[in-house]
């Protein structure tokens, strides 16, 4: 049982650092996306192309793969941050299902529907995390190091800036600031955490395929962050918990398990409804949705 807690914290941390990263891009600079789950699949294939198939050790791997992240997350708001609204969400979700589709078919690189398999543990001066309790630590440890990142962008004046252009970017516009590149510089940061939970995924698990990376899991991700409230760090964290240790309450509840995942759904639902319509703020937000 306590082995089984400890998985589902896990669980809960790598949502927690996608959540807070989303919300840097979202609730700081109004960057409605839902590519992030994309992001999150490229630090963990990079990691598990690199460690699996090429040999290359953990901490190179792990680095250059949410590096790679970063660099995506630029390429893809150099095109798409011009865009607003719904516009920016179809071009997000169009990049994410672009990802997705190419690890499917580059089969040669991505071994295709099947996966990558046989991802090493990560290793710490020379100690294989081979345990849940020891991976943990380290992932505690990108946790800390994620939320303070966010806590400094928030309290830095980077961080006013990007809270200016979610209010009025044209206003922004007005004061001789590039509204563009400081949104294209978040995205790069967002994109950045999300290949460090992909990394750490990929080594936790010892296997990827492509349909973890799917737009359900970037919609996921978007509640998160909208059930805890914009720019909140901690209601980001609660949104990973609310989501991540719910349907683990089903599995108690004796049902199959294909009623289950269907009820399921039907309670995240319902939850985002409720959450819109008596607290458009989320739980721990201050600001809605525009």
């Amino acid at each position: 049982m306590v082995s089984y807690l400890l998985h589902i914290i896990i669980l809960v941390g790598f949502f927690s650092i996608l959540s807070v990263s989303l919300n840097i891009a979202c609730g700081y600079a109004g960057i409605l996306s839902l590519a992030h789950a994309a992001f999150y699949g490229i630090g963990a294939y990079a990691v598990g192309l690199l460690t699996a198939k090429a040999g290359v050790p953990f901490w190179p791997a792990f680095l250059l793969g949410s590096i790679i992240s970063c660099l995506f997350g630029l390429l893809v708001a150099i095109p798409t941050l011009r865009l607003k609204g719904d516009y920016l969400l179809i071009a997000t979700l169009g990049f994410g299902e672009i990802f997705r589709n190419s690890l499917i078919n580059w089969d040669a690189l991505t071994e295709g529907p099947r996966g990558i398999t046989a991802i090493p543990p990560a290793t710490l001066f020379g100690f294989r995390l081979a345990t849940d309790q020891s991976f943990f630590l380290l992932l505690f440890a990108c946790i800390v190091l994620c939320v303070g990142t966010s806590y400094l962008l928030k309290s830095s004046p980077f961080g006013q800036v990007l809270f200016a252009i979610a209010e009025d970017e044209d206003g922004v516009t007005a004061l001789g600031r590039n509204p563009v590149r400081f949104k294209v510089l978040t995205m790069g940061i967002s994109a950045f955490w999300a290949g460090v939970a992909g990394g750490l995924y990929a080594v936790y698990v010892g296997y990827i395929s492509p349909n973890i990376f799917s737009i359900n899991e970037s919609i996921l991700i978007f509640t998160m962050v909208l059930l805890g409230g914009l720019r909140s760090i901690r209601g980001s964290i609660l949104g990973a918990f609310v989501l991540i240790a719910l349907p683990e309450i089903m599995r108690f509840v004796g049902l199959p398990n294909n009623i289950a995942a269907v009820v399921r759904q039907m309670i995240y639902g319902a939850l985002l409804v409720l959450i819109m319509y008596f607290r458009p703020q989320g739980f721990l937000g201050t600001i809605r949705l525009r």
